[in-house]
C-alpha cells in the first residue's frame, strides 16, 4: 500500500502570521490536529495541536503567531512510498505527520490517524478483542 492510498488530501494550510488562537480554532472546528504553515508561498513548518497548547493552551496562543509556536523543518514522503516506510519514519523522527510532496508541490499530508486506520482495516475483528479472561480460581472451585 502507497502513502497516496492513505493520505488526506485536503490539507488545511495557514499563514505564519495568523494568531495562534484563530488557527486553533480552525483545527477545533474542522477535527484536525495539523495544520501546514505556509510563509512566502512556501511550507515553514507545521503547527500541531500540541504545538498550540491542546485545549488547555489558551495562555499559551494568546498574544502569539502560528510562526511562533509551529515546529519547522517538516519530514516529508513521496506519494509512491510505502505506508510500512512512512510509519517506520515518523516511528524513528518521533513525529506525527509527514507531508506528502510530488515534485515539490504539497499533495497531502499523512498522519498517525491515517495509519491508525489502515491497521484497523487491516486488522480481523476477531483479533482486534482482548483474549478472554480464564476464569478466576474462586470460580473454578465452585
Amino acid at each position: 500500500m502507497r502513502v497516496s492510498e492513505v493520505m488526506t488530501k485536503r490539507v488545511h494550510t495557514v499563514p505564519a502570521t495568523l494568531p495562534a488562537w484563530e488557527a486553533w480554532e480552525v483545527m477545533r472546528r474542522r477535527r484536525i490536529h495539523h495544520l501546514v504553515v505556509m510563509e512566502h508561498g512556501d511550507i515553514a513548518g507545521v503547527l500541531s495541536d500540541a504545538d498550540a497548547g491542546g485545549p488547555c493552551g489558551g495562555n499559551m496562543r494568546a498574544g502569539t503567531t502560528v510562526g511562533h509556536l509551529m515546529t519547522p523543518h517538516v519530514a516529508g514522503a513521496a506519494p509512491t512510498e510505502t505506508v510500512g516506510a512512512a510509519a517506520r519514519r515518523m516511528q524513528s523522527l518521533r513525529t506525527e505527520c509527514l507531508l506528502v510532496l510530488s515534485r515539490g508541490r504539497l499533495v497531502g499530508i499523512v498522519t498517525l490517524t491515517d495509519l491508525l486506520k489502515v491497521l484497523a482495516e487491516q486488522t480481523p475483528a476477531a483479533a482486534a478483542r482482548p483474549p478472554a479472561r480464564p476464569p478466576h480460581r474462586m470460580d473454578r472451585a465452585r
